[in-house]
């Protein structure tokens, strides 16, 4: 079986179909060359994992960078070690890494866009389980009993950890929310739903954030609301460096506000 790879947004399928759903979709796009493919084995020439710490948590992402760019988070946490997203990419060397840090327990993923080669990461990691949002149940290209669905706002792994679905972006677009944090205070791994922007100093809320599409207020508001009750200084948004350290939550409160009035202008 011909596990295909779509190159531009990173999500693995068991076949090579004429089409990607997923970027066919409003809020992705095909590139400009047409639909293209690659493999896991192709990608394995060509690119390898990079591992680095990204602000006080162990980060992996491909070197070049490929499809989306997202970097994934390793959170050593009172609900066990959790790999947050994944990626197109698994090697022996990351793999390694990872299990001598005291391996992985479960893989947590924001939203559709980050499945990538989800399971093949899970198969390298011992079969963990895959905890989505069933909201996005749809969009998975490969079913696996490794993925488990969960349902409603919230999520609690542990006293420290708590998944929320913020929605939005998509319906079940999830942040991770780690009470105890790489620092005091907590923190909010974000995805992008909240996206943080490129100055790191505030957030938005898109539907696509490549083809420029508002989020409407009303799920605006609505994830407004689902974050409320959770405090956290550090937000982690979707890759490298695009991180807010200190002041996450004013910054967080302040964007919802700016938004909501500019669009209400």
């Amino acid at each position: 079986m011909t596990l295909s790879i779509c190159a531009t947004c990173g999500t693995q399928y068991p076949n090579t179909p004429a089409h990607c759903p997923v970027c066919e979709d409003e809020r992705q796009y095909v590139g400009t060359g047409g639909q293209a493919w690659t493999t896991h084995e192709a990608l394995k020439a060509t690119h390898t994992l990079r591992l680095d710490d990204d602000d006080g948590l162990l980060g992996i992402g491909l070197s070049p960078a490929f499809a989306i760019h997202q970097r994934a988070l390793y959170v050593p946490s009172d609900a066990g070690n959790i790999l947050w997203e994944a990626l197109s990419l698994v090697t022996d060397d990351a793999v390694a890494a990872l299990k001598s840090r005291g391996g992985v327990d479960l893989i947590a993923i924001s939203h559709p866009h980050f499945y990538a080669s989800m399971l093949e990461w899970s198969e390298a990691l011992g079969g963990v389980p895959i905890l989505l949002h069933e909201a996005d149940r749809a969009w998975v290209r490969r079913p696996s009993p490794a993925i488990r669905f969960w349902r409603g706002d919230q999520h609690r792994l542990s006293d420290a950890v708590t998944l929320v679905r913020s929605g939005g972006h998509f319906p079940g677009s999830t942040v991770l929310h780690w009470k105890d944090g790489p620092r005091p205070g907590g923190a909010l791994l974000a995805g992008d739903s909240p996206q943080v922007a490129g100055n790191r100093r505030r957030v938005s809320f898109m539907h696509s954030y490549p083809n420029y599409m508002p989020m409407p207020t009303s799920e605006v508001r609505a994830m407004q609301a689902r974050l409320a009750g959770f405090q956290f200084e550090d937000v982690y948004g979707y890759t490298w460096g695009r991180n807010i350290i200190g002041g996450g939550r004013a910054a967080v409160d302040a964007s919802f506000a700016r938004y909501l009035a500019d669009v209400a202008a």
